[in-house]
């Protein structure tokens, strides 16, 4: 009876659900990839990137007529559909996306790509490329079980998201 109590408690020991999130510049095609670092599943969620407070003013370039630079790329979804709900469209020059997840399990991705443009005219790359240095500051949120918890963009173009304790 104390071995099937202990284990209990064993397995109900909280797990952080961590979320690393990197930005890797790929002209034209940008990538976000956001991975469930924690050793428990996400539940339904929604995670929501904001380039505003970015360094550079980041936006996203969707069309060749608005507010970006030369090329572009439209929203797309590399992997981890199968756990992505709705995506609301991406307009050019936005600067926030939000994601709907159904959940995410251990070791877990889901990344798109996009093409993103910086603001400022004497960027580090010039407009078309961005360097980490250009969306730190930016921001990423993960909404879960009624629990909100934010991310920053460093100049290494990666942030983490601290998530509540799940139970693994």
């Amino acid at each position: 009876m104390k071995t099937v109590l202990t284990l209990a408690l064993l397995a109900a020991t909280p797990a952080a659900a961590d979320i690393a999130v990197t930005f890797t510049e790929s002209a034209p095609k940008d990538r976000f990839t956001f991975t469930n670092t924690a050793g428990c599943d996400l539940g339904p969620a929604t995670l929501t990137l904001n380039l505003a407070d970015s360094a550079a003013g980041l936006i996203f370039d969707t069309t060749g007529n608005g507010a970006g630079v030369e090329v572009f790329q439209p929203f797309e979804t590399v992997s981890g559909g199968e756990v992505l709900g709705t995506v609301a469209p991406v307009k050019d020059g936005d600067t926030v996306i939000r994601l709907d997840l159904t959940g995410l399990a251990p070791s877990q991705s889901v990344a798109f790509t996009i093409d993103v443009d910086d603001t400022v005219t004497n960027g580090a790359l010039g407009q078309i490329r961005v360097a980490g240095s250009e969306i730190a500051g930016a921001s990423v949120m993960l909404e879960s079980g009624g629990n909100t918890t934010r991310g920053v963009f460093d100049t290494t173009s990666r942030a983490a998201i601290k998530a509540a304790d799940c139970t693994s």
